[in-house]
């Protein structure tokens, strides 16, 4: 694996920096928005670059107006944005004196919503593209040099044990790699939610932190989790809000189309990246993880979240109903139902629960996720394939419901 990961998010910027003025960046820190923006800007006449982390570029920017005066005809980069909200308006001036494509690239480690001054005084003029940590069709092209080898076999281990942080995954060993992950979580905690203005305590949102690593893959109580960290249930919904709009957490809704049986309505809560709760649940590597209870809710984490940042399909939901019958995922993709059942065996067995489930649902096609060598058909009849993560990305992408050209097709 080399040191730089192509990164999907790559051509987006560029074409959108060829059609709007004003091109923003959005994703959780240290998940490589700035190494993509220096690649991106080497492909520009003299940009200018400034990290708002760097006092000497603070200062630069003492007086912006004068400073994008004197940089009118160059594409103006502004890392961590957010620590300046005041620069949005003169901005706005700015692109609005020249129906200019291209002149603004910056990068935030907020959502849209947090940045909602950006967000309002630039409508009309900025575009989001959202970044997230190391995906695996990413890794699989690193791991073909670049070539798009589809035959490629990416470390998806690796990328599950470690997350797709760039430091964390591209450590030279696994205890650098959690050392980095535990790192992250404390800075995070102390100084990364204090920088957007929220204040809270530490010790409090790491405790809630943690509860939400042991429940991973469980629908989500908030009062439950309010009785337990002794919180109001108002204060536990803010928390929650929090770490999912700095792209911590992920909520999945519950899958409502056209279902007359009872089913469980609350949202399923999953940790974005394995390697951040991995660490919060103290586990260090592939043997640990082999062995621990939360080995299985671990890999449905990993598959939802590779499937909907990979494909960022339509409408992604669960399926539970309440006598227990269950899909861990239902999305719309190109006009077809899709049906995903995570599994971490290698050799994966399904419940009577889940074609239970499949009776109610009725997906267009069902894809068992487990980590296997190789996709096989588990029922032909009923549309119903065994495949890797991986695989199910790359044919989704390519319109194809079955593992392969003659088989499952429609």
């Amino acid at each position: 694996m080399r040191d730089y990961v192509p990164r999907a998010a790559s051509e987006t910027v560029l074409r959108r920096l060829r059609s709007v003025p004003v091109v923003t960046i959005l994703g959780p820190r240290q998940c490589g928005k700035s190494t993509l923006a220096r690649r991106i800007l080497a492909g520009f006449s003299e940009p200018l670059y400034l990290d708002l982390e760097r006092p000497a570029d603070l200062r630069r920017l003492s007086d912006p107006e004068a400073l994008f005066a004197l940089n009118e005809e160059r594409l103006i980069c502004i890392d961590e944005v957010q620590r300046r909200p005041d620069l949005f308006p003169v901005i706005r001036y700015w692109v609005d004196r020249s129906d200019r494509p291209g002149q603004f690239l910056l990068l935030g480690s907020a959502s849209p919503d947090l940045l909602r001054q950006g967000s309002e005084t630039l409508a009309g003029r900025i575009s989001f593209v959202e970044l997230t940590p190391f995906l695996l069709p990413e890794i699989a092209q690193a791991a073909a040099g670049g070539g798009g080898d589809v035959q490629a076999r990416p470390d998806t281990g690796q990328l599950h044990i470690r997350g797709g942080f760039p430091r964390s995954y591209l450590a030279a060993d696994d205890g650098v790699s959690v050392r980095w992950r535990e790192d992250f979580v404390r800075t995070y905690l102390e100084r990364d939610l204090p920088a957007l203005g929220i204040q809270l305590r530490t010790e409090a949102l790491r405790h809630f932190w943690t509860m939400l690593a042991h429940a991973a893959g469980s629908t989500m109580n908030y009062a439950k989790f309010a009785e337990s960290l002794g919180l109001s249930h108002t204060t536990v919904r803010r928390y929650t809000e929090l770490l999912s709009r700095t792209w911590m957490i992920r909520l999945v809704p519950a899958y409502t189309g056209n279902v007359k049986k009872r089913i469980v309505k609350a949202p399923k809560i999953y940790l974005r990246d394995t390697g951040i709760l991995h660490a919060l649940l103290e586990i260090p590597d592939g043997t640990a993880l082999l062995g621990h209870p939360g080995r299985g809710a671990s890999w449905e984490s990993f598959v939802v979240e590779q499937i909907l940042s990979s494909l960022q399909p339509r409408n992604a939901s669960f399926y539970r109903s309440e006598k227990g019958a269950e899909l861990d995922l239902l999305f719309r993709y190109r006009d077809r139902l899709i049906a995903v059942e995570a599994k971490s065996s290698t050799a994966p067995e399904v419940t009577r629960g889940f074609w239970s489930a499949l009776e109610v649902v009725r997906p267009d096609e069902t894809w068992v996720v487990a980590p296997v060598d190789d996709p096989y058909p588990l029922r032909t009849d009923r549309n119903v394939w065994v495949a890797d993560p991986l695989h199910l990305i790359r044919r989704l992408a390519e319109r194809s419901p079955g593992p392969s050209s003659s088989a499952g097709e429609q």
